[in-house]
């Protein structure tokens, strides 16, 4: 896998995650924001369901993040998840 096909991969299983999450998939979009050794992965949602892809004390989102993190382990380049409302608004931030 090349590094440019990673971004594209990574974005569609967040968004693939997302979808099954929430009561509105067509507002599910996943954008990669390249950065030097990373890539953020925003993920913007409608405004009803924010709480459906962060989840009870954050666990849901954590749970995704948890995901990334392995990838990033075997690929060896590391992707964080920002949780945003549909209209751009931030809410949830990864580290």
């Amino acid at each position: 896998m090349t590094q440019e096909q990673m971004p594209d991969n990574m974005q569609e299983l967040v968004t693939e995650i997302a979808k099954a999450l929430v009561d509105e998939p067509s507002a599910v979009e996943v954008e990669a924001v390249e950065r030097e050794e990373s890539t953020v992965l925003r993920l913007r949602v409608a405004p009803g369901d924010v709480g459906k892809v962060i989840g009870k004390q954050g666990r849901t989102a954590r749970s995704m993040r948890t995901i990334l993190g392995a990838v990033s382990m075997k690929h060896h380049h590391r992707y964080t998840l920002d949780i945003l409302e549909e209209h751009g608004e931030k809410q949830a931030s990864g580290e």
